[in-house]
């Protein structure tokens, strides 16, 4: 079957989401919308998880647990796992490698954790955005070990892209999919053998994705999404 899915969406804990972009608002407007199945992906945290999970139990919308990491490089890589708990054990990990460098909410906007009624119950004093002590090829390493799927993201948009931040596509990496944007020219290598992923990279709620990419799974579930990607055309590049 066909899951309609925006796997890269930004929540009000990432400095560069909306105030609007809450639990409620982002899976409300994925329901809305008919999406099947969503990824939260804030950067270098997965704190938002738990409620957006609870509110997307409620509203039938799956939940593909994810987040952005910047790598040493000031690339973006998505990362993705089979359950909340997972995620927030490899963000945990990470975290120790966030350079404890503080937020100015004033400049980069405030770094909300949210409760499922969309209440704030805290904010994450340490600048998210910023790059990881890992490179692009140990955050890649990582993800797998701990059971993740990992996705460069928006690999041909912006200097956090991994062809604008490197100039190439790391050598001898796996890499279980790659995010292409829609908005600018196609990538200038040859991504023939892998699975390729559009997402909205939505840090407003007007963004996210209509029923426009699809994945074919074996069923409506979360691990069918999961091992639908983990399967599907990848290689070393």
């Amino acid at each position: 079957m066909k899951l309609f899915c925006d796997l890269h969406i930004h929540s009000c804990l990432s400095p560069c989401g909306d105030a609007l972009m809450t639990p409620n608002n982002i899976v409300g407007m994925a329901f809305i919308k008919q999406l099947d199945a969503i990824a939260v992906c804030d950067h270098n945290s997965a704190r938002n998880l738990p409620a957006v999970k609870e509110v997307a139990d409620m509203m039938n919308v799956l939940l593909l647990p994810g987040i952005e990491l910047n790598t040493r490089e000031e690339a973006h890589m998505l990362c993705y796992f089979r359950d909340v708990q997972t995620c927030l054990d490899f963000s945990d990990r990470i975290y120790a490698h966030l350079p404890p460098i503080p937020n100015r909410a004033e400049f980069f906007g405030v770094q909300q954790v949210m409760n499922a009624q969309d209440e704030e119950t805290a904010v994450e004093e340490r600048l998210l955005i910023s790059a990881l002590d890992l490179s692009f090829e140990e955050c890649a390493s990582l993800i797998h070990r701990a059971g993740g799927l990992c996705v460069p993201a928006h690999i041909n948009r912006g200097s956090n892209g991994v062809l604008n931040a490197l100039g190439f596509l790391p050598q001898g990496v796996r890499y279980d999919a790659l995010e292409i944007s829609r908005d600018v020219p196609p990538p200038a290598i040859d991504t023939s053998g892998y699975r390729i992923m559009h997402s909205s990279d939505a840090h407003y709620l007007e963004n996210i994705l209509e029923p426009e990419f699809a994945i074919e799974t074996a069923e409506r579930s979360v691990d069918a999404l999961f091992e639908a990607i983990a399967g599907g055309p990848h290689c070393a590049a």
